[in-house]
This record gives structure tokens, C-alpha cells and sequence, in this order.
């Protein structure tokens, strides 16, 4: 068994989807349509496999002011291979304007990972 996906509301679709391919090597797929709920999307794989859907209504600010769906999430982590791949890319998110939460650090765990928001402000770990 495996994950299929993990998806995200966005208030802005394409700032999402440019977040995701610049700083993380995303791949987005073709955008997909509901006229009739104006529902939009995108799927964006990554270099494991791995598949993240971004998604946006007109309603999404409502939904996420009541809570719907939202509770639970904590973090998306992107393992990028070692402790100077962390460094420089918090770097370059922080000269993007994306600061950094917490790190780059050693956790007590023996992790050594930061965190920057995403453009909603969903918390993206970097990990060795």
C-alpha cells in the first residue's frame, strides 16, 4: 500500500503551484476545471513519485474560516538529500520571501531540517 496523494487548499492556485515547482522540483500537470463549481487544480509529482494535489474554489476561504476539512494537517517534509541542501534551500526560500519558521537545526530527535510557509501559509519542513 502507499499514498496515492496529499492534497492542499490554496487561495492562490498558480502562486501555489509556482511555490512548489521552483523551490522543490514539482512538475505540474494540466490544470483541471469544474465550471460548473469552479473548482481548479493541479497534480504536481515529484522526483520520488510522490504526488501533491492544489486545489482552489470560490468558497475556500468560507470552508477554511469553518473549519471544514482543515483540521489535522501539520506539515508536508521534503527530504532533500543532506545537511547543505537544507541550508541552501531555506536560503534561497528566505531570499524568496518565505521565512523561515524554525532552523536550519539539529532537532532532539537527531533530525536536521528548518521550515518555511508556503504561500498559504502551510508549513513545508526541509530535511536532509
Amino acid at each position: 500500500m502507499r499514498i496515492e496523494h496529499i492534497a492542499l487548499w490554496t487561495r492562490d492556485l498558480e502562486k501555489s503551484k509556482r511555490f512548489y515547482c521552483e523551490y522543490f522540483g514539482g512538475e505540474a500537470g494540466g490544470m483541471y476545471r469544474n465550471e460548473e463549481t469552479g473548482f481548479r487544480s493541479y497534480f504536481i509529482r515529484f522526483e520520488s513519485g510522490a504526488r501533491l494535489e492544489i486545489m482552489t474554489e470560490p468558497a475556500v476561504e468560507e470552508r477554511r474560516n469553518r473549519d471544514e476539512g482543515f483540521f489535522g494537517y501539520s506539515h508536508l517534509a521534503f527530504a532533500v538529500g543532506s545537511e547543505a541542501g537544507v541550508d541552501e534551500l531555506t536560503a534561497r526560500l528566505v531570499a524568496g520571501g518565505y521565512p523561515a519558521i524554525s532552523g536550519p537545526r539539529r532537532t532532539g530527535d537527531g533530525y536536521y531540517e528548518s521550515c518555511v510557509p508556503d504561500p498559504d501559509g502551510n508549513r513545508v519542513e526541509i530535511t536532509v
